[in-house]
């Protein structure tokens, strides 16, 4: 028996926080197309159900595009079993106004509720802030069945914290649990479950901010129903990926150069195009060395989706080259070596501006 394990696709999100209108627009349709490819693949791959641990959408309020969408792959797809735990983001409430719900998917409440397909069991509940306290206690699995259970919330070793999504993970052992299916963490981790299981988070199908860098994708599990074996593999699936590229400018001493730095790391590391990249300068250059950051964007945007500049890199000052310096910009150097007041990257930015201001260049601070 197969199964695909997601989480957190998050669709109909706004992906405004970086993106042009244009591109959050069509990143938008992508997280859409995204989903839609996995059902394809499941059912090109004979599986027979998508196990959804919450988040499915990204609000409580859901575009009658997005969520006629989701309705028609389940309904076009009826040998495949939706099963559906809300998150902490869109709640459930979107549903109530659909007149006619898709019998192939399933959705799960404030209490724990069971689907049997034969020696497979899958059980889940909505995790909220009212029932936090009780749920887990109250969950009573078949020792017999291979037992799926399907939530969304954080795991903690132990669960001092209040908030709704915590979930204790101590609570979950010794409770006959094969397959413990989680969503809300937005990249690939999993751990054993003592004494005959797993917990997983399958992470996010697709990447939407620079903290979500790497690979996203899906769980993909196959059962063995007869001997309750089972083995899953993560199925990396998203159509962009975000990505933090590192360029040492160390010894650089002119935007050109450090342009021709990032061109050669490019190079070398062959970064796809379709992605978003974000470079990130670091290293340490000379107080003298402009680091036009625009132009570096300016640049290079063409050569992907969407392209952030970040600059990490520090300024050095070479102090001794202004020892015997008697003119205003040396005595200017040495006024804010002496200051205690400032930190080394302090100093060597005032120093940068004040250099800039004496000969005449725009300050850009």
């Amino acid at each position: 028996m197969k199964l695909i394990h997601c989480a957190d696709l998050h669709l109909d999100s706004r992906m405004t926080s970086f993106l042009s209108p244009e591109q959050a627009r069509e990143r938008r349709g992508e997280l859409l197309q995204t989903f839609l490819r996995m059902v394809d693949y499941a059912a090109e791959q004979n599986v027979q159900a998508i196990l959804i641990a919450g988040d499915l959408f990204d609000r409580s309020r859901v575009s009658a595009a997005a969520g006629s969408t989701f309705l028609e792959a389940v309904r076009t797809h009826p040998d495949i079993v939706f099963f559906y735990v809300a998150g902490n983001h869109e709640g459930d409430g979107w549903m109530q106004a659909v007149s006619e719900m898709p019998g192939n998917l399933k959705r799960f409440d404030s209490t724990w509720r069971t689907f049997a397909a034969g020696s497979v069991s899958i059980t889940g509940a909505n995790l909220t802030a009212d029932n936090r306290e009780t749920l887990f206690d109250s969950l009573v699995l078949d020792p017999a069945q291979f037992n799926i259970v399907l939530l969304h919330g954080q795991i903690a070793e132990y669960a001092s914290d209040k908030k709704a999504e915590i979930i204790d993970i101590g609570a979950f052992r010794n409770k006959h649990i094969d397959y413990l299916a989680l969503g809300h963490i937005h990249t690939y981790h999993e751990g054993t479950l003592a004494p005959r299981g797993i917990w997983c988070y399958p992470g996010c199908l697709e990447g939407r901010g620079f903290d979500e860098c790497g690979e996203h994708g899906f769980v993909l599990l196959d059962i063995d129903t007869a001997s309750g074996s089972f083995t899953n593999r993560f199925v990396p699936f998203a159509f962009r990926h975000l990505r933090e590229i590192t360029v040492d400018i160390t010894g650089c001493r002119n935007p050109s150069e450090i342009m021709r730095r990032v061109e050669s790391v490019l190079a070398e590391e062959r970064i796809p195009s379709p992605d978003l990249w974000k470079l990130i300068l670091t290293g340490s250059v000379d107080v003298s060395c402009e680091k036009d950051t625009v132009l570096i964007q300016k640049h290079f945007c063409d050569q992907c989706y969407h392209l952030r500049v970040e600059d990490r890199s520090r300024l050095e000052v070479d102090y001794n080259s202004y020892i015997y310096d008697r003119s205003l910009k040396g005595e200017f150097v040495r006024l804010v070596q002496g200051d205690r007041s400032l930190s080394e990257q302090e100093k060597a930015e005032v120093i940068r501006c004040g250099i800039q201001a004496l000969t005449g260049e725009v300050v850009n601070a």
